[in-house]
């Protein structure tokens, strides 16, 4: 047998899984249902060691040996002989949202399960298990313990906030698994002391290994499922002078018609369709953690192939195969089976941005618009007008070539009116300063205003024909005006716009490059090859040679090597599974039948040809039909009521894991990509804010890489605020700093200290001189008022006085500055007899009843007079006890 022990991540309780190794050809498990205590599992597995030697005393291998250790179970596949169980062996922390930790898998172990006395072996195992291992769970699979990454934020905090009563009616009456010393007086049930706990089904679409833990999913504990996800995790820390805004960005790849670039394109009979990826960028205040006192955003976009039967036949070895319609769809089935899935997830309205060319001199890309167009015309007949699915048509690529037109502020005016539209997430009810000052663009902002805040209803769906290049460029430019509104929204900035070339969206452009060439190099075989640099015109020369290199690099891939990825990604995702007396995998000569299922068998169900949509969605749009309160979504849900002291929702043990020895050298929000540290000048140690304009040769990673044209950026500068010219490299040093920059610049204000820096004067053309000592404005950005204000003398004139009183200067200097009487500012009165003697007396701090009674049963406390516990104090303790010790 093996067996398999789990513990929590203080290693304070554990289950035990028993998996039998005598069977050829079945998977059998037996989970215990017991929570052990480190104690019980030591002696249980001293016992099983002691039982499993061949002679008393005898220490050696014929014992219990630790086969590997790990940190979860991705799954277990079986080919033609036994079961493999697949378990991940080390990981990375990627991001963290309000404390649950994000992991990366970076390595995994198959074992085989059967015992080598009962294998049967067969000559194509080894191919089937190569083929399988060709899919690098290495590269881009994401899972975590406790956030469900196969839902949006939005999800997860709405079922959070799920009111009281329908929880109290979901809660299942049932003993504590465990054998518990305090049950008799029911602590876990009790009104006061009582924690709900909610578990939700998986979104099956976005999650990779669902096949994987079929066999397991009925015969263990849910505990022990470890869902994950495929495609994109990054996140950065954007410093607001000191306070950190965590910007997170995950994309779900669908597990639904997967594969690879022009073996899988359109859609299959379900109506999931090629490369669909659903991005959501995640925007929080990293200095308050919880879920239900910090604040929180999002928004979610999706990218994904045109939703009709096409396909592009790559035998002709040609760069640009041709694109075939495959089927005829007059009543677009395919088409309302995929937009009804969005109705369900997102609601309305649903928006497309087709970024295909319209002009062509022979008819290419433009067959996928006509025939999109025709199906999306004949879809919105049967809709509400108002929540019909919006298309807008736009040839990117005319307007590239175009010298006349901007491609990035045509693609900012489609995003404003986008975001406008679906509006987006955000957990707080709007600010106090949001209502007094209202801004004109916040008050047309769409989406859904709750008590609790926002929540975005409807989503933007941005396709061109590989949905690689063009999508990631439309998709930044959208995002980046969804920060704006998300920033704006939690109050960091006063206006909801952003500019390019300052630290903000430098941090975040290069997170959405991260994401366009991880999500490229999994559908194309090969990085971006256009980026935002290139549409905005500012790449350099040395940009276009990478350019040529990505598209040999994607030709080759999509050439010779993907049909290789796309049988392994078939055999990983459970669409093709071997058996005797089936034809092999490598055998097939298409996989269009194991994508297709209504080419096996007939459905027996016809959809309506003007009822398209599933029943129930159209009631409660704009609202997505997943996110509502109903019958059918509470039976998704697990309630679980928890002790309030219980460690598994104790989220401060989670993240700060007292338990552990930690150093501050390798903790993850140091080592985290940041704004300051990474995007903001090494030369400019004024205005340390991430939304001012930089030069772009002014930044830690150069956006230009010619620097010699410094005169025509200058005139060329467009400041969000008045930005200071670069200070000397005093200044520099401190201002690098997290939240050093603020303390510089209100010391640099009070004593008006002029800054040596050195100045190019572009106007003249003449000469560089250095050290000159420029004027106030300049320096600082604004000039110091002649008068101070009446309170800004009196706090001065405080600060003054202590001090006079400190060194015993004369009393009637102290008046100098002041209009109104300090006596009840502060007043220090001397009790010393000699004038060199610092003593004064000084009233004591008034302090409340609660603290003098905690003071005096400290007092008592240590002359032996103990005060009896309360209720409190005796649940907490008998807590403690059981988790450490039963």
């Amino acid at each position: 047998r093996y067996f398999l022990v789990g513990s929590n991540p203080a290693e304070t309780k554990y289950r035990v899984l028993k998996i039998d190794r005598t069977e050829p050809k079945d998977l059998v498990v037996i989970d215990d249902k017991h929570v052990y205590t480190q104690q019980e599992v030591r002696e249980l597995l001293g016992r099983l060691d002691l039982g499993n030697r061949t002679k008393m005393g005898q220490k050696g291998s014929s014992g219990l040996s630790r086969a590997v250790s790990a940190f979860g179970i991705v799954g277990f596949v079986r080919f033609l002989e036994g079961y493999y169980i697949v378990l991940i062996t080390k990981r990375r922390k990627m991001a963290d949202i309000g404390g649950h930790a994000i992991y990366k898998i970076e390595d995994t172990n198959m074992i085989y399960i059967p015992n080598d006395s009962v294998r049967v072996s067969h000559p194509d195992e080894a191919r089937y298990l190569r083929i399988f291992q060709n899919v690098d769970l290495s590269s881009n699979f994401y899972f975590s313990y406790s956030y469900d990454l196969s839902h949006s934020l939005q999800y997860n905090l709405t079922v959070l906030r799920m009111p009281l009563e329908i929880l109290k009616t979901e809660t299942s009456q049932t003993r504590q698994e465990s054998f518990d010393i305090f049950e008799d007086e029911g602590l876990s049930t009790q009104g006061g002391s009582g924690v709900f706990g909610i578990c939700s089904k998986p979104y099956k679409k976005y999650v990779w290994n669902a096949k994987l833990l079929e066999a397991l999913k009925s015969a263990v504990h849910r505990d022990w499922l470890l869902y994950i996800i495929h495609g994109f995790c990054g996140q950065s820390k954007l410093l607001i002078y000191g306070r950190p805004i965590y910007v997170t960005l995950i994309a779900r790849r669908s597990s639904k018609f997967a594969g690879t670039r022009f073996l899988k394109r359109g859609a299959n009979c379900e109506g999931d369709v090629a490369n669909e990826v659903e991005t959501e960028q995640i925007l929080y205040d990293a200095s308050v953690m919880s879920f239900s006192a910090g604040s929180y955003s999002s928004y979610v976009q999706v990218r994904g192939s045109v939703p009709l039967y096409w396909s592009q036949d790559i035998s002709t070895m040609m760069p640009k195969p041709p694109i075939t319609l495959d089927q005829a769809d007059p009543y677009a089935h395919v088409a309302a089976l995929h937009f009804d899935q969005m109705l369900q997830r997102f609601g309305s309205p649903i928006i497309i941005l087709n970024l295909v060319k319209e002009r062509e001199k022979r008819k290419h890309e433009r067959i996928l618009s006509e025939e999109l167009v025709a199906a999306v015309t004949y879809l919105n007949q049967f809709l509400p007008p108002e929540h019909a699915i919006i298309y807008i048509p736009w040839d990117m690529a005319k307007y590239t070539k175009s010298k006349l037109c901007n491609v990035l502020d045509r693609l900012n005016v489609i995003a404003e009116s986008v975001v406008k539209k679906t509006g987006f997430f955000v957990n707080r009810p709007d600010s106090y300063c949001s209502i007094l000052r209202p801004d004109e663009k916040w008050n047309e902002l769409g989406g859904c205003v709750v008590s609790t805040g926002r929540l975005q209803t409807g989503v933007l769906r941005t396709n061109c024909v590989d949905c690689l290049d063009r999508t990631n460029t439309a998709q930044f430019m959208v995002g980046k005006c969804a920060l704006a509104y998300q920033l704006y929204s939690l109050g960091l900035i006063d206006k909801p716009n952003l500019q390019f070339d300052t630290d903000a969206v430098r941090l975040f452009e290069e997170l959405y490059e991260d994401h366009g060439d991880t999500l490229s190099l999994q559908y194309g075989g090969s990085q971006l090859v256009h980026r935002v640099k290139t549409y905005r015109k500012i790449a350099p020369w040395t940009q276009h040679s990478k350019d040529i290199m990505q598209t040999l690099s994607r030709y080759y891939s999509n050439a010779f090597s993907d049909a290789d990825r796309q049988d392994s990604i078939n055999l990983f995702l459970g669409v093709f599974k071997p058996a005797e007396g089936k034809p092999h995998l490598w055998e097939l000569p298409t996989d269009f039948y194991l994508h297709h299922k209504n080419t096996l068998s007939l459905s027996q169900t016809r959809q309506s040809y003007t009822y398209w949509w599933t029943t129930g969605v159209l009631k409660h749009l704009p609202l997505p039909f997943d996110e509502v309160t109903c019958a059918e979504n509470r039976r998704k849900l697990t309630v679980k009521k928890f002790h309030k002291y219980e460690e598994e929702i104790d989220i401060h043990n989670e993240f700060f894991r007292p338990y552990e020895l930690s150093s501050f050298d390798e903790t993850f929000c140091l080592a985290m990509t940041n704004s300051t540290r990474d995007f903001m000048p090494k030369n400019v140690g004024i205005d340390p804010s991430p939304f001012t304009v930089r030069k772009p040769d002014e930044t830690g990673k150069s956006v230009l890489g010619n620097k010699n044209n410094r005169e025509e950026t200058v005139l060329q500068r467009k400041t969000a605020a008045s930005a200071p010219p670069p200070p000397s490299e005093e200044a520099v040093s401190s201002s690098s700093e997290d939240d050093s920059g603020t303390d510089k610049e209100d010391e640099g204000a009070v004593s008006q200290r002029s800054t040596p820096v050195k100045v190019t004067d572009t106007g003249d053309n003449t000469k560089i001189t250095e050290n000159v000592v420029q004027a106030t404005k300049d320096v600082y950005g604004v000039n110091l008022s002649d008068i101070p204000s009446e309170d800004d003398l009196a706090i001065y004139a405080r600060f003054v006085q202590l001090g006079q009183s400190q060194h015993k200067q004369d009393k009637g200097s102290q008046q100098f500055c002041s209009k109104r009487p300090l006596d009840k500012v502060i007043n220090l009165i001397p009790i010393s007899s000699f004038s060199q003697d610092n003593i004064y007396e000084v009233q004591p701090p008034r302090t409340d009843w609660k603290s003098i009674e905690i003071f005096h049963a400290h007092i008592q406390a240590g002359r032996g007079n103990m005060q009896p516990l309360g209720r409190d104090d005796f649940l907490m303790y008998r807590e403690y006890i059981r988790n450490r010790y039963m």
